[in-house]
């Protein structure tokens, strides 16, 4: 396995952002790799650098455990991670898992099954998750849960618990203490004994700038660009993406969701390689116009994206809500302390832009619990004074509506409206219970506030067998995916409970340990 010209651990090569990225791309197809390309695959598998059994494009949370198993079953595996480190974004992630049948669940006395985490997820998202991956995943994630409990887990005391967002209707939410970290770090000892044992190659810095295929379509080998530039075939009987999703290439974000990428939030090497690969090869993207906003982020200012200075906990289980919220019309559009997220997140999908403005008096500032997580009342004072263009105030409420950019007429109609059913004990035109107290206390606040997302939606589709399909449900021979890669099949049109991160090990499980045709 000598002599292929690849960097080796620890070098990093160049990084471009999305844009330049896809221009690269523009130039590999006209001339780089059209060099390579007009070779006939047999010239071309003689040339190459080497063969391996499988070839995982992508060192994450999915990646990894593909990796690892993969490696159980052949000695000829090859990891190509163009990061400079490995681990993808479990540095970054809470970790939370969801699996039914876990030691935890039984040292804890709680029974449950893959059937009835399967009916959670499908409530939760309203059946719009994708079946056939959810049943995968559900049916797999506790013997997943099971193998890393087995090397040393730890979690959070309190867990499992019934999750973070929406609830689930039994514990089984579980997260572990130093979030993905902790996940990353049983990982990756794993994955270097098999690489010390010569059954893994491991190779950082490096880019897959092409797929190659025969004439049958089938995925034969990977054009990999090492840190000079330089390209080699590899060749292979099974490439795995777990390259991730694109929240650091805006463009494609938008592209691919019809939706500007608002918040500065994603790993800086998740940009879309996977995803154009798997175009490329003659699979598909779906799930992106199913995507829906987190309640919600405090951005620095109107770039797209902007990096967040604040967050908001929307949950009224955890904070009651003292203020109103408002959309671009100055009306309000929910309740706010509906005890359902999904359903808050999903009618705040369907306002213009995604925003939402906080509206309350002095005396709520004062009083209510943290409107932006870790803000007290003197930065409020501070942010208006430097001029902030998130937020307002104003004397009255016209005026105020004018400097927020929302209809004056229509949010003074708002708030009274809010204020006289309060006070006559009148039942709120949205069905609001918890109103403690009246906006109605000069001076007025509004802050805006930003739906945003973590995670990307859109991606490959691939079969029960994850492996990725054209658009007509044929699959392209060889070539599979996994992780952040293939999108949320598993969240549907609403965040679910461990529906990123456990589908990605499981899934990555799953492939290592027997779907690959090794």
């Amino acid at each position: 396995m000598t002599g292929s010209g690849l960097s080796g651990p620890g070098k990093l090569g160049p990084s471009f952002s999305g844009t330049d990225f896809s221009r690269r791309r523009t130039m590999f197809g006209a001339a780089t790799l059209m060099g390579a390309s007009v070779l006939p695959t047999w010239r071309r598998a003689a040339l190459a650098a080497d063969t391996y059994d499988v070839i995982i494009i992508g060192a994450g949370t999915a990646g990894l455990p593909a990796a690892i198993f993969a490696a159980e079953r052949s000695s000829k595996v090859l990891v190509i991670e163009k990061a400079p480190v490995l681990g993808g974004t479990l540095d970054r992630t809470g970790g939370q898992t969801t699996a039914a049948g876990t030691t935890f669940q039984k040292a804890l006395g709680i029974e449950d099954t893959a059937q009835s985490h399967y009916d959670d997820v499908m409530r939760i998202t309203r059946n719009t998750s994708d079946p056939v991956l959810t049943r995968l995943w559900v049916q797999n994630a506790g013997d997943t849960m099971n193998w890393i409990a087995g090397h040393g887990l730890k979690l959070v005391e309190g867990t499992p618990n019934l999750g973070q967002h929406e609830h689930l209707s039994r514990p089984r939410a579980h997260l572990p203490i130093d979030g993905g970290r902790q996940y990353f770090r049983i990982l990756e000892p794993l994955l270097r004994d098999k690489e010390k044992a010569g059954r893994i190659r491991v190779v950082v810095g490096a880019r897959a700038a092409d797929l190659i295929q025969d004439k049958s379509g089938a995925v034969i080998g990977v054009s990999v660009q090492d840190e000079n530039g330089k390209l080699q075939d590899f060749m292979t009987k099974n490439v795995v993406l777990t390259s991730g999703g694109c929240l650091a290439n805006a463009r494609l974000f938008e592209d691919l969701h019809g939706v500007p990428l608002y918040y500065a939030a994603g790993y800086p090497f998740c940009e879309g390689d996977g995803i154009i690969l798997g175009q490329g090869a003659g699979g598909y993207v779906r799930g992106g116009e199913m995507f829906c906003p987190l309640i919600a982020t405090l951005t620095a200012d109107d770039s797209t994206p902007s990096a967040s200075v604040g967050g908001f906990d929307s949950d009224a289980q955890h904070r009651p809500p003292w203020e109103l919220w408002v959309n671009a019309n100055g009306r309000r559009f929910v309740a706010e302390d509906h005890p359902s997220e999904a359903f808050k997140e999903r009618t705040l999908a369907a306002q213009r832009s995604h925003r939402l403005w906080l509206i309350f008096d002095q005396e709520i500032l004062e009083k209510a619990p943290e409107l932006v997580r870790g803000w007290k009342p003197q930065q409020y004072q501070d942010a208006l004074a430097k001029g902030h263009p998130m937020f307002f105030r104003a004397d009255t409420l016209d005026v105020l509506g004018a400097r927020a950019g929302l209809n004056p007429a229509a949010l003074t109609e708002t708030v009274t409206d809010y204020n006289t059913r309060r006070a006559s004990g009148q039942a709120d035109v949205w069905g609001r219970e918890y109103r403690p107290a009246a906006v109605a206390k000069p001076p007025y606040y509004a802050v805006r506030l930003q739906g945003y997302g973590l995670l990307t939606w859109a991606g490959l589709a691939v079969d029960e067998n994850l492996c990725v399909i054209r658009r007509d449900g044929s699959p392209i021979p060889n070539l599979f995916a996994a992780g952040e890669v293939i999108g949320k099949g598993t969240f549907g049109d609403s965040y679910c409970n461990g529906s990123g991160v456990t589908p990605a090990l499981t899934f990555g499980r799953l492939l290592g340990r027997k779907i690959l045709k090794i």
